[in-house]
């Protein structure tokens, strides 16, 4: 069962070099721009989503140095299921592949893979290769990868909706701590800082529910394939430098008053 919302800030952890004061525990990213960094190479849709994969595993490697404790990142939408075909069976291959290529590895460096998302519409080894990866790494803590994969955060209201429903709740029972109880993400908490790559400037139906409740957004022009350590830093920095209030009012620090000497220059 997901915890009551609460108003306070939640939990923040610190970069192992401790140089950065805030740093956010849970960061979602949409991960925009694989398609065109393949079409401004000259190479197929399918080199920029091989490409993708490599910048993930990069920001897996880096999120637990940068003190990150949960990453959500968006894979696959509901929606992509209307590009073309063939790109969606590249898609899929590359899932299952992937699974396969790279879970012994995040098994190893303490990886807890998760799946957020309608897991019966996808592929049958696609299917099972993420309920091995969520089976094998369930015990592991250092950091939780998850993956929104036939993913929508309008599916994932109405599949919470149906569910309550199914219950027999009474609509004057319907709350929104009983809504986030029967969401896929249930029992994580809601995103700190949203990240999308590529220079876009929309949610595109990701964590509508969860990142709605005061995320720190943060927009980068960085194709996804490029997204680095380094480019990650730089969000984070970017959130460390906010305040985050919750819809409180915050009082300003007063300036800083000049030294005398300077005045009488």
């Amino acid at each position: 069962m997901r915890p009551v919302q609460s108003t306070e800030p939640p939990p923040v952890a610190a970069p192992a070099d401790g140089s950065r004061a805030v740093t956010p525990y849970h960061v979602a990213i949409i991960m925009d721009g694989n398609g065109r960094w393949a079409t401004r190479r000259h190479l197929p849709r399918g080199a920029g989503h091989r490409a993708g994969v490599e910048a993930l595993r990069r920001i897996v490697e880096a999120a637990p140095l940068e003190g990150v404790r949960m990453l959500t990142v968006y894979a696959f939408s509901t929606e992509n299921w209307n590009r073309p075909q063939e790109e969606v069976n590249g898609l899929m291959d590359l899932f299952w592949d992937s699974f396969r290529t790279y879970l012994e590895r995040l098994d190893r460096e303490g990886v807890r893979i998760r799946h957020f998302g309608r897991l019966e519409d996808l592929r049958p080894d696609v299917r099972q290769g993420i309920l091995d990866a969520v089976e094998r790494t369930r015990n592991n803590d250092r950091l939780h990868l998850n993956v929104c994969l036939n993913y929508g955060g309008r599916a994932e209201i109405v599949d919470a909706v149906r569910a309550i429903v199914a219950e027999g709740t009474r609509p004057e029972d319907v709350t929104e701590d009983l809504i986030s109880q029967h969401l896929y993400s249930h029992d994580v908490p809601d995103p700190d800082l949203v990240i999308r790559t590529a220079g876009e400037m929309r949610l595109s139906n990701f964590l509508i529910w969860q990142a709605a409740y005061y995320s720190e957004y943060y927009a980068t022009p960085t194709l996804f394939p490029d997204f680095d350590r380094e480019a990650f830093a730089r969000a984070l920095d970017a959130y460390n430098g906010r305040t985050r209030r919750f819809g409180k009012v915050v009082p300003e620090e007063p300036p800083v008053a000049a030294p005398v000497d300077s005045l009488a220059r």
